[in-house]
């Protein structure tokens, strides 16, 4: 039997902005199941950053029902949610978020001590080595590429072992080569080791090598022919 891990229903996020009402996404429908790699793409605008931090309890929903691992996370208070974080899901950002005065090694090991989990340096320094920075972990951030910086976070995000990885933009600060470099991690821990990653993009090229695309307009869930990108 296939496990839903998120489930979304009708679900709205709306800001108020002064006196006006932006509605950033909208009765959006959706399911990922357990092992799926999913791209959320769409043009600039289109809510795909909101989305994302809305599945991955970073934002709350303004209406309708959202399921994150069995817990209706549109009820549940900000403590409850740090904890379904904490304990399930990774996140990977474009703009790296690493702290400079730390090393590839001690940001990487972050997320054990903010969590209070078991300090495991071994583990942290085999994610290190899995990205290919065995030889940078006594690197501090100014020592290293833009490409070596988001697989220093991508080790980070992994190094609570989360059931569910998310993305935002992870190659938007990238360039070609380096932005594919990234995407083939995610491919081998989508294919490898089954991981869930659910990520956003504006880039077509890598975009399209996810298994599955939820294309995104006007904060809508719509088709590949209707959405902007082939339009």
């Amino acid at each position: 039997m296939v496990n839903v891990l998120i489930k979304a229903d009708k679900i709205n996020k709306t800001y108020k902005l002064f006196a006006e009402e932006v509605k950033a996404v909208k009765d959006v429908d959706l399911e990922i199941l357990q092992g799926e790699f999913i791209a959320i793409m769409g043009p600039s605008g289109s809510g795909k950053t909101t989305l994302l931090d809305i599945l991955g309890c970073l934002d709350r929903v303004s209406s309708g029902k959202l399921q994150v691992l069995d817990n209706d996370v549109s009820v549940l208070k900000e403590s409850s949610l740090v904890k379904i974080r904490r304990a399930n899901i990774g996140f990977v950002f474009q703009e790296f978020l690493l702290i400079p005065t730390l090393t590839a090694l001690e940001n990487v090991e972050l997320p054990l001590l903010f969590g209070k989990l078991p300090q495991d340096r071994n583990k942290a320094i085999k994610l290190l080595q899995m990205v290919g920075l065995g030889n940078r972990v006594n690197h501090l951030p100014k020592e290293l590429s833009g490409g070596e910086r988001q697989r220093v976070a991508i080790a980070r995000a992994l190094v609570t072992s989360p059931k569910i990885l998310f993305a935002d933009e992870p190659t938007g600060n990238l360039d070609t080569k380096s932005g594919q470099q990234i995407f083939d991690i995610f491919k081998e821990l989508n294919q490898k080791d089954g991981l869930t990653i659910v990520l956003t993009t504006h880039n077509n090229k890598l975009g399209l090598q996810a298994k599955r695309i939820v294309y995104l307009k006007d904060g809508h869930i719509v088709s590949k022919e209707e959405s902007s990108l082939y339009a």
